[in-house]
Order: structure tokens, then sequence, then C-alpha cells
């Protein structure tokens, strides 16, 4: 991978064709950092990799030496009837803003071109998804475009599209836009299948040229957009890329502001009290920032949060039809025609989920509002990034923060941004399940060898470490070695000669194929039933289900109920009244901090640790003006947000006597009313990693003391809830010699097994693989006989070791859902003895731990309630810090 090199006016010029020189000169004048870096070497057809901010003038960075490449053919009359270039969008919106985009030059370049030459521009470009009407296919197949604009699961569809794929042979140029919304997910997985498959059938090496606002590592985004050669020696080497980092080219301006102070002292009065209600003054905030601007784009991290902020807001402003609301559960025509308001300029503000975050052309913003911390900087980058639509203006935006550790995540978040720290992508890992559907898609060309598809799959970067063991095993699940699965009417989609080392195609299969392209799993709500006697109690999302276990206790209509099982989209429970909830109800929709922003958010910790201690030896009493200083100068906080932080650290401090952090695991724990022991661990390494990390943890300690152990988590740390007899030393001691880097995996594929985590995401795999259909001869089949389907299958793989789409989805879990790598990261530096744990003894929660408790109390309280626990939780540090306990907390 190379740096490319920044090119003159002058050479980009001078490569151009005269009459598109003249149109450029004319209408923009300048080229702007990603076009002096892009144009000429995607003119020399090298790839390349592009990273440069939103409104920096990627798509004619990318797009202009193709379209100089196509005029010169059609100026000399060699312009074909073929597709050269094929864009590829995660988004089908953006692929019809691309088309916009570029239809409008290609006019306006076309009138140069006649008024210098009297010659018309013949260059086509068209747009084909799943929206595509039969007859436009037709159109297509009669007279291809030039440019053809699409998504990575019609790119497969149409590789597989026998007429038509013959109009990709001599392919050029493929372009891969937004290319981190791909590499770290099974969509991802199958376009770089895609890729390989297509490079296979074209007679030369297409160009890739991959495009994104924010990405890290850049160098392993490279890989995966370019895949894998053969070197002389016959092994893997990544193909060459350039890459193109202009990501600071565009200045961003990123404020952290408080609704009002969350702290007060046992001297204030109740009004003061009344701060910690900041719910009305949030809303206040938002609404002066919209009246400031003349656009703005107000984020929240959930949709039902995107439904209250605006209806809230709309009240607010006495102005309903100025603002709009967009997230993924709207009908694709409100969210165009919120689109088209903002980019028309009618809209005063547009309160989204993560919806608008990608690159979908929304016009000139003023400013971003994101209420709640965004969980990485990569993403408030991203979200901040929609405003100043041009390389001239800066990127405006602030944070409203919510509560004290919102806060401080925001202030971390917040500098990370201002210095373009980002959270490195995981590159998606050999997903054995994807690699089930593309081999059905080869079969569907002709009979092939496994060596020669071992040798094309490995060179798609995900699948660079393909182990042949692994192919057969998905060949013979698919060829029907496995009779026994014919019983649950899993039938053999391709055949297989073991012997030969050849498979090919069955009959009747490509509408199968056809119809289950992709991976994206189908998801609806699913019903509640009380066992006995029986009746209908309400519904839940699935992504909750996942997180239930036997025996788990939630809220639904305002009423506890324990979990008892699953069938299908029917979950049974039974009444369970007095016992408090073990998880909240709204917690599938919870973002989470990913691993490097949490590590920051430690040393931030550990910085503010160090900073308090030698200010009070330095200034004595005066210690909090030093410290107030430096966060004020280096955060860009506000006065009272600074001395927010400096409260909340002092009190930790003063009460427990520790700050946890990045290096520090710190453990605490208490009794509750019902004589259970919680035991606390704060810990700062990213959500994935903390949820995979507690359910070991959990998983041992039930083992070791044949109990139950429940847990609640949070971003911070997480709580196990155990038997009062339970020694805290004792456990955390057992659970160092338990739980090890080199076991953990283990541990966690035992404790989720059996688990409804398992089992949704086990059918999610069987549909990728084509196990299960979602769709039969026409019919759409319902998610919930999916459930019972793959129910019923997995009852017969779980016997066969090693079947494939099993261990796919332990894979899936263990690195997608949770973070595997950095769970053993961890580990190992427990073990080396680079992270302490400390184990503090407490009389209460500690105010770090604060959030975690009403966490776990959230659904059995009303709001009014959790701001009261929370109040009474900081009123009892307070008296104990003042009250000056007969003995410090014992660590």
């Amino acid at each position: 991978m190379q740096k490319a090199r920044e090119y003159s006016e002058e050479e980009i010029y001078g490569m151009l064709e005269p009459y598109i020189a003249e149109w450029f000169r004319r209408k923009y004048g300048h080229f702007t950092p990603p076009q002096r870096y892009a144009i000429v070497e995607i003119a020399k057809k090298r790839n390349i990799l592009i990273c440069a901010p939103t409104g920096s003038g990627k798509t004619f960075a990318c797009f202009l030496g193709i379209l100089n490449y196509l005029c010169r053919l059609n100026a000399s009359g060699k312009l074909e009837d073929r597709v050269y270039c094929l864009y590829i969008s995660p988004l089908k919106a953006l692929g019809n803003d691309i088309r916009r985009n570029l239809e409008e030059p290609l006019r306006e370049i076309s009138e140069v071109l006649r008024e210098r030459q009297g010659v018309e521009l013949g260059i086509r470009i068209a747009v084909r998804t799943g929206d595509t009407t039969q007859a436009e296919r037709q159109k297509m197949l009669k007279k291809p475009p030039h440019i053809l604009i699409t998504t990575p699961e019609t790119a497969a569809i149409v590789l597989n599209a026998p007429k038509f794929r013959e109009h990709l042979r001599k392919l050029e140029f493929v372009v891969v836009d937004e290319i981190h919304e791909l590499a770290d997910s099974k969509r991802g997985a199958h376009l770089s299948i895609t890729l390989e498959r297509l490079q296979h059938f074209c007679e030369n090496e297409f160009v890739r040229i991959g495009m994104s606002a924010t990405i890290s590592p850049l160098e392993e985004v490279a890989k995966f957009l370019v895949g894998c050669e053969n070197d002389e020696k016959g092994e893997l080497k990544p193909r060459p890329c350039l890459i193109a980092d202009v990501s600071f080219a565009k200045k961003l301006d990123v404020r952290v502001v408080s609704p009002g102070s969350f702290s007060f002292s046992p001297q204030e009065t109740a009004e003061a009290e009344d701060a910690w209600d900041l719910t009305s003054a949030l809303y206040e905030r938002v609404r002066e920032f919209v009246e400031r601007h003349r656009s703005t784009l107000v984020f929240t991290n959930t949709r039902s949060g995107a439904e209250r902020v605006s209806y809230k807001l709309k009240r607010l402003l006495d102005c309903g039809e100025d603002v709009g609301t967009h997230h993924s559960s709207l009908s694709r025509e409100v969210r165009l025609a919120v689109e088209e308001g903002l980019k028309a300029g009618r809209m005063k503000a547009v309160v989204c989920s993560s919806s608008l975050e990608l690159g979908i052309d929304i016009g000139a913003l003023d400013f971003c509002v994101l209420i709640g911390s965004p969980k990485s900087s990569t993403r408030l980058i991203q979200r901040v990034g929609r405003s100043g639509h041009s390389l001239k203006r800066t990127a405006k935006g602030c944070l409203v923060v919510t509560d004290l550790d919102d806060l401080v995540e925001c202030a971390v978040l917040a500098k990370r941004a201002s210095e373009r720290k980002l959270d490195r992508v995981q590159i998606v890992g050999c997903a054995l399940d994807v690699l089930a559907q593309h081999l059905v898609g080869f079969a569907l060309e002709r009979k092939w060898s496994v060596e020669e598809v071992f040798n094309i799959v490995r060179k798609a970067y995900p699948y660079r470490n393909l182990r042949k063991e692994q192919l057969i095993s998905v060949l013979r699940y698919l060829s029907g070695k496995y009779s026994e699965l014919e019983s649950v009417k899993v039938y053999p989609k391709i055949w297989f000669d073991e012997k030969e080392g050849v498979f090919g195609r069955k009959k009747n299969v490509r509408g199968i194929y056809m119809a289950h392209i992709g991976t994206i799993p189908s998801e609806s709500s699913v019903q509640v039933y009380q066992k006995s006697p029986r009746k209908w109690i309400g519904e839940i999302d699935e992504p909750f289900l996942e997180r239930l276990e036997r025996g788990d206790i939630f809220v639904l209509g305002g009423k506890t109920y324990k979990f008892l099982h699953a069938d299908g989209l029917r979950a049974f429970v039974e009444p369970c009244e007095g016992l408090p909830p073990t998880i909240p109800s709204w917690v599938g929709e919870m973002l989470p901090l990913e691993y490097d922003s949490a590590l920051d958010v430690g040393r931030f910790r550990a910085e503010m640790e160090r900073r308090m201690e030698d200010a009070a030896n330095k200034h004595g009493k005066n210690w909090r003006n030093a410290v107030k200083s430096w966060l004020k100068r280096e955060y860009r906080l506000e006065d009272e947000a600074a001395e927010d932080i400096i409260a909340y650290f002092e009190r930790q401090k003063m009460f427990l006597g520790v700050i946890p952090t990045h290096k520090r695991i710190v453990v605490e724990h208490f009794t509750d009313d019902l004589h259970r022991k919680n035991i606390i661990f704060h810990a700062l390494f990213g959500r994935r990693t903390l949820d995979a990390l507690s359910r070991a943890f959990a998983f041992a300690l039930s083992r070791k003391f044949n109990m139950n152990v429940s847990v609640t988590l949070n971003d911070n740390g997480f709580i196990l809830r155990v038997p009062r007899e339970i020694s805290v030393r004792d456990a955390v001691e057992m659970l160092k010699k338990e739980v090890r880097s080199e076991n953990v995996e283990e541990l966690l594929r035992k404790s989720v097994q059996n688990t409804e985590l398992f089992k949704r995401r086990f059918r999610h795999c069987a549909v990728r693989g084509l196990m299960v259909l979602k769709q039969y001869k026409g019919f759409d089949i319902g998610v919930g006989k999916q459930q019972r389907s793959s129910s019923s299958i997995l009852e017969i793989v779980r016997k066969i070791d090693g079947f494939p789409i099993v261990e796919e989805t332990f894979r899936e879990i263990l690195e997608e859902v949770f973070d595997i790598e950095h769970v053993k990261e961890v580990l190992r530096g427990i073990e080396r003895g680079e992270i302490e744990i400390k184990v503090v003894e407490t009389p209460f929660p500690s105010p770090f731990a604060h959030n975690l408790v009403a966490l776990q109390a959230s659904d059995v309280i009303l709001m009014e309630s959790r701001r009261e626990l929370l109040l009474q939780l900081h009123r009892k540090v307070l008296e104990y810090i003042k009250g000056g306990a007969e003995s410090s907390p014992k660590i």
C-alpha cells in the first residue's frame, strides 16, 4: 500500500480532453484536495482508496478520470455498447444521487463539445437495484449503460444473469462508495467474493476505487477493497493500492453543551435538586440551536428517540411542517420527501437516527446537533460532517449531554474528533454462510473444480485464511451429504463429486438463489404470551429477545414477567409481580461505545486523577481552578460542565479512594433490598468487549458455585448479581484463574449455545446459507415460520461435529456481536499485570456506579423515580463524604 501523490492543476488539466478541461474551468476553477490526488491515478488505471470529507468533491475525484476516458473513446468512435464502470453503493438512495450528480455535468460537457466540435456525447448512465422494473432491465440488456450504478446485492444478481453479465466481460472500473459501511459486515464479505468472481470472469484486471469520509485503518480497508493476488511463488499477497488520505481537508468545530448542572451539594435547596431533571432544559437548548441556524440536523441514537425529539421540537417551535423526522422505520416516500425538503431549503430542522449519516445528498446544512454520545469518534465526525457542505465551510456541531457519564464521554469523543482519531474497523471474518450462498452462485455458471474455486475465493480479503477443509465442509452440506437434513426439508442445492474434486448445479435452484442473494436478515416483532392461562400480553423486538435467557425478568405493559422460552416469533412468560427485572426492555436499541473510544475515556480518567493529585499538591485548596482551566482549554468545555466533571471525579475519589481507568478495573459490591449481592466491575473496553467479558465471568461463576448469575451492562462496566453468601474477593480470584485468554472463547461458546441469541443468529446464518428459505416459488415465508424451521434444523445439526452453519453462528456471535479479539487482549493485559484489578468494599454504590444501578432498576420505576433513585444515591455519597466516615473504603 502506497500513499498517492498530489498532482498540480497543470498536470490534471493536461491529461483532460480540452473541452472537459474548459468545462471544469468554467464551472469550478480549481481542483479540490481529493481530486488533486485521485483523478490522474484513476486515469492511469491504478487502484486507489480515497478518504475525504463530505462535500469535498469525492464524486468527481472518482469519476472525472473515468468520464474523460469514456469521452475520448466516444470522440474516436471506439465507445462500445458495454459496461465500462460499475459503481456500487450500500444505499439505493445514494445511487440515485450519483446518477443525478453525473447526468448534469455530462449534459454540460456535451454542450461544450457541441459548441466546439458539433459532436454529441453518447455516454449512458443507469441505476439497477431491486426497484428497477423489468422493462428497464430489458432496455439495459439491449442498450447497456456505460456506467452502471447498483448495490452489492444487485451486483451479485447481475453476475449470475447469463445474458447481461456478458456486458461486464470487459469491465474496466469498479467504484465502491461508503466502503466503511461494508468493510466490517457480512455485506462486505459478500461483495468481496462478488468482486473476485467478477474479476475471474472479466478479460482484464479492472481498476478498484474505494471512497469514504471516515475510516481507519486505511491500509486494512485498502486490502479489503483490492483483495489478493498470487506472487511468483504462488503465495497470496494484497494487490497494489494507492491511498489518498485527505480526511483533514475540512475543518471541524465540535462543542460539548450541557443543558444545566448535574451536581449539587447537601446544603443546596430542594429547588437546586430540580437541576437533575434536565429534560426540559435539553429541549430548550436544542430549540435555541435550531432557531439560530437556517437548517439543522438533529441526531438521536434510536428511532424512538427521533420521534420523541421531533414531536417536542414541533411543539416548541410551533412550525410542524418545517420540522421533519427521518429513520429506517419510516416509509421510503416519507424519507424521500424529508430529504428533498432539506435539499430545497424548506426544512428548518430534521430529527433522525443514524439514517442520515451516510452521504445521501441533502444539500448544504448549517449545523448538526447530537443528543447524547454517538459512542464513536468516527460516527461523531460522520454526523457533524454533514454540515458545511463544502471544503471552504467548517463543519459545525454540538453534543448536548444527558448525564455525567455522557458528559465525560462526549468531552473525550469531541477531542478525539478534533484530532481526527477514528475508531478502527475490524474487517469482517471468513463468513461460511456467505460462502455457501456464493458456491451455489458458482454452480449456476458451470461445473467447477474445488481447487479453482478455492483459489478464487481466497483472493477475497476476508477469506484469505480460508482452509480447504472449511470449503469442503460447506460443499458437503450444500450437496446433501447429511441425509438426515431431508427430514426437516433441507435439500441439496448442488452436486459434489468429492473424489474428483468437482461440483455443479442441481435443477430448479436458480430461483431460490436469486430470491436469497444478500446478507441482511429479516426481522419482525415477537408476540409475548402468558403461558398459563394462555393469553396475549404484547410484543417485543427480536434484538431484545436475543438478550433474554430462561428465567430473565422484564417489564411489559407496566408488569413484570419471567421469560420461559420462545417458539418461532412467540415468547412465553409467566407473571412474577414484586421481582425486579434483570434486563431493561429498551436495551436492544442501544449503540455500543467502541473499543478505541472507550480506551480514551479510560485515559481521560487516569489523566484527571493525576492532575487532581498534582494540583492538590501544588495549589492546596485552590487545586480545582488549575484542573478547570485544563478542561476548558483542552476539551473546550463550558465553565459549568468543567465544574461538573471535577465534582464528579472528586466525589468518586473521596468515596472510593481510586478512579477506574483503562489500566485499572475496580470491583465494588453492594447488597440490595432482596439481600442479593451485586458485584460491580468498572471497566472501559467498549461495550461489545464488556458484553463478552461479563458473560464469560457469569458463566464461570454459575458453573463454579452452581447458581444463577444475572448481568446488567452499560458502556462503563457491568454488574453481576449473585447470592449474598458469595465472597467477592474469592469470586474475583477465581475468575482470574478460570477465565483466561486461552480459554475464554470456549467459555463463551458454551455460555451462548442454548440462548435465544444463538437461536436467532443461527436462523440468520441458515437463511444466508440457503438452509432456511424466506421465499419459495414466489411466495414469502414469514419470519415466524423461518424461526420454527431453523429450530428444527438446529436440533439436528448440533449433533454434526463442525457443521459449517453452526460454526459460522459461533463465529458471528464471537466476532461481530462480541469483540473476542479485544476480550483476549484485555485478559492478556490482566495476566501480564498490565491491567490491575482492585477490589473495594463500600457501604453503597460509588458515584461512577450510579447509572449502572439505575439501569438495573430502570424497568420497574418511572423516570421520575429513577431520578429520585439517583438523587438518593448521590445524597448518600455526599453525606458519607461530609460525615467523615469512620473508615475509608477498604482496598
